[in-house]
């Protein structure tokens, strides 16, 4: 099975998926009225944190493939799948802006990491466009196995290089 035909089957029984991505931010909604105010104690913040990551890494790696789509093979907008790859981010952005109503991100255990992978990806994701863009490397025509390949390798090295500059 390819990751567009995950994709497709996915999208083909939107049901579960939309169940999915609404009662993160309904849960994120009830917490946030529920424990007003409180969100940086024991309970509620750790709830978030489990709220945050089960948005987050459906939500990054929804912008990972759409960064390719439209990056490395230049896609069409009117192509995008909304269930796969506009709902995931949404939902992501949406439920941070409603925890982020009761508590700062910087008191969630966990956030730090969370937005230190966002950061890499990126990065890894914007050092990949620069090198294709002055034509170093042509991604377009890799197959996927080898474009996710050279993408762990320059993240692992993206990783160690900031670790060491930090440290």
């Amino acid at each position: 099975m390819t990751l567009q035909q995950l994709f497709q089957q996915i999208g083909a029984q939107p049901g579960l998926l939309l169940f999915y991505f609404a009662g993160i931010p309904a849960a994120a909604i009830l917490a946030g009225l529920l424990g007003k105010n409180e969100g940086h104690l024991s309970p509620w913040k750790y709830l978030y944190a489990v709220l945050i990551y089960l948005v987050s890494i459906p939500g990054v790696f929804a912008v990972a493939p759409n960064i390719y789509f439209f990056v490395f093979q230049h896609g069409n907008v009117m192509e995008m799948d909304v269930y796969m790859q506009i709902l995931p981010v949404v939902v992501m952005l949406v439920t941070i802006f409603i925890i982020s109503k009761n508590v700062r991100l910087a008191l969630i255990p966990g956030f730090g990491k969370i937005a230190g992978l966002w950061f890499m990806l990126f990065a890894t994701m914007a050092f990949m466009w620069f090198l294709e863009k002055i034509h170093i490397v042509v991604f377009s025509y890799m197959p996927i196995t080898v474009l996710l390949g050279i993408f762990v390798v320059l993240f692992v090295l993206i990783y160690l290089g900031w670790r060491r500059f930090i440290a």
